[in-house]
């Protein structure tokens, strides 16, 4: 369990990070946006900045998360990251809907102009930042098994493709295609959108103790192949937080005494942490005849 608590403490690095580079980003975003005239850009800037209050949801969940079970969550406080991860969710899901309502906006107007190509290699150099830390989240996410940091790092790698799509709309605008602009900020919502809509579902999923199916048939192989497991009778697993937690009912030879039976279980814990790493497993045991 302490391994448990500093995986998430290194979380905290992840959305710290995350916070000082949207912060940086929006501000010249919006700046070099607003003076050159790039609804892309603009667009792009308003995205990071909500993906502060994001990352800040973010870090709260985390460190709510490192809080020790108390008399009201005997499991722990784990799951505040997950939730942390959907509230996020929610803020750029709005973000997506105004963005797409800006762009549509921008398509009424008769004349539009052409934005500074400033716009596009400040969209370009923001794509790259945001990139690396994209990188360094993911690398992260996956050691320490967070999802709520799996989901900031999600939002990071959508936000470099949605810098790079502005780069790619006001480039074009230089070469007279001006609707190019606001057709890129039109993409951008839907890819923000889109995000959103990915981290909701993933969340809801967990927090409603749903599991990936075939990752549990092979968490079901790997005790199967356990020396001394005659049946596996039931199992299942959720998540929680960061947390995988295995039940399952198995079946060992009905001759066999509570120590040797409790062998087997201890190997069935080791082995599924080694493989699944997971943080709990609770084991039945069942005697089992061969002519069951």
């Amino acid at each position: 369990m302490e391994t448990t608590y500093r995986d998430i403490k290194q979380g905290e690095r992840g959305a710290w990070l995350s916070i000082f580079a949207y912060l940086f980003l929006s501000a010249v975003k919006l700046i070099i946006g607003y003076s050159t005239n790039s609804e892309a850009l603009l667009a792009d800037g308003l995205n990071n900045a909500t993906d502060i209050i994001a990352s800040l949801a973010v870090l709260i969940g985390l460190k709510i998360s490192r809080k020790p079970p108390d008399a009201n969550h005997r499991y722990g406080h784990f799951r505040a990251e997950t939730v942390a991860a959907l509230l996020a969710s929610f803020l750029m899901f709005a973000v997506g809907l105004q963005v797409l309502y800006q762009s549509i906006l921008k398509f009424t107007v008769p004349t539009m102009e052409t934005p500074g190509a400033i716009a596009a290699w400040t969209a370009l150099f923001c794509a790259i930042v945001i990139y690396l830390v994209y990188r360094y989240n993911i690398r992260l996410a996956r050691v320490i098994n967070s999802h709520a940091l799996m989901a900031a790092a999600q939002d990071n790698r959508s936000d470099a493709f949605v810098s790079l799509g502005a780069f790619i709309g006001i480039l074009g605008s230089q070469f007279g295609l001006p609707w190019l602009d606001p057709l890129t900020a039109l993409l951008v919502g839907f890819l923000i959108c889109k995000t959103a809509w990915t981290i909701f579902r993933d969340t809801t999923h967990a927090l409603t103790d749903g599991f990936d199916d075939s990752e549990l048939q092979t968490m079901k192989q790997t005790i199967r192949e356990v020396a001394g497991v005659e049946k596996i009778i039931d199992i299942k697993a959720r998540i929680h937080g960061s947390n995988k937690l295995v039940d399952v009912t198995i079946g060992v030879d009905h001759k066999l005494n509570v120590s040797e039976s409790h062998e087997i279980t201890e190997l069935i814990e080791k082995r599924m942490l080694d493989l699944h790493r997971t943080s709990h497993v609770h084991i039945h045991i069942e005697p089992f005849h061969a002519s069951n």
